[in-house]
């Protein structure tokens, strides 16, 4: 294997390959703001990775297909939160809160890591694989000190990648929370049928309401149709429903089994976007559409370590994670597209 590391000088408005082989060929770029992007391509697509922001993942496209959301960024914009440029396909959310703040949380929406400088980041080059590893050192005076590794792994002649992030507490002395989700933003797939093995019901309908949902009396009427059963959730049959966004909440994972598989089937293009985790690593997840002409998503699965419902709803719920001092923990989701 070769490492390479990556300095934000090699990154400048021109397009640079920096490595190639049989298999894979890695450009640098810049957009303005030097927003440093990696492009790792194989034979079937592409990833775009921001490695020194967050280690967003900007975009993925295989076979054809764009995987991202349609959304109202051309290119990635400099923030200090998630919402400054969402245009993503993925990023990481969490680390030390998460999820959509309720009115008594006092964390930005889905933490402090998603849009977190980088410290340094490199490529791990095989001949079947290339990785891109970032590394952040977080630390606050009186506060929690972790290491987070997040990483992003393309394999030879493959649709798909993974997605991973290792997070190791740096205290000498006290435990820190962990809340974490893999928030990948699926493009909206017009008739596209969602499936699981694991049971449909354990899907269940959100029925809090956020403080950027607002709701109308269409939105109210759609959610009561799910509720009683007229509309089967599982297909993207009502595309004038999903605005404000729905969202669902499936718990206790490890129930169904270990080894999970969430898809989005496309009968249009018989293609099938698909994401596999272990229970055993994230015991909650969560399904967000919505649908208006500046936004298109059908986030199919967002793997989690506890619901998407802010800090304090999480730590009422006892879903919190806590790691020890220098206790690490690592996730891995594999997404992209299922091969026939």
């Amino acid at each position: 294997m070769y490492r390479i590391p990556l300095s934000e000088n090699l990154f400048t408005s021109q397009n640079q390959i920096i490595a190639q082989s049989e298999h894979f060929t890695i450009t640098a770029f810049a957009y303005p703001q030097n927003i440093a992007s990696l492009k790792v391509q194989n034979s079937r697509g592409f990833v775009e990775i921001l490695p020194f922001m967050g280690q967003i993942l900007w975009d993925a496209q295989f076979d054809g297909h764009s995987l991202r959301m349609d959304n109202l960024f051309s290119r990635p914009q400099r923030g200090s939160e998630i919402i400054d440029t969402y245009g993503c396909f993925s990023f990481h959310s969490g680390l030390l809160t998460g999820g959509c703040p309720a009115p008594e949380d006092t964390h930005p929406l889905h933490g402090e890591f998603p849009c977190a400088p980088m410290d340094k980041a490199w490529l791990e080059i095989d001949e079947n694989s290339v990785r891109v590893v970032s590394e952040y050192e977080y630390v606050r005076g009186f506060g929690h000190h972790y290491l987070a590794i997040p990483s992003v792994t393309l394999r030879a002649n493959r649709p798909r990648f993974d997605i991973g992030m290792k997070v190791k507490n740096l205290s000498a002395y006290q435990a820190m929370p962990l809340l974490y989700m893999c928030h990948m933003n699926y493009a909206y797939v017009e008739q596209g049928v969602m499936r699981q093995n694991i049971p449909d019901n354990a899907f269940q309908l959100r029925r809090t309401v956020p403080a950027h949902v607002k709701p109308t009396p269409a939105w109210q009427a759609f959610n009561d149709e799910i509720l009683s059963g007229k509309v089967d959730g599982s297909v993207l049959n009502r595309p004038d429903c999903y605005d404000p966004e729905i969202v669902y909440f499936a718990d206790n994972l490890a129930q169904y089994g270990e080894d999970l598989e969430f898809e989005l089937h496309n009968p249009a293009t018989n293609t099938t976007f698909s994401t596999r985790f272990s229970s055993a690593e994230f015991p909650h997840a969560t399904r967000w559409i919505l649908n208006n002409p500046d936004q298109k998503v059908a986030a199919f699965v967002l793997p989690a370590t506890a619901r998407p419902e802010g800090y304090l709803a999480a730590e009422k719920a006892g879903t919190v994670q806590w790691l020890q001092p220098n206790e690490e923990k690592s996730f891995t989701v594999n997404t992209g597209i299922k091969d026939a």
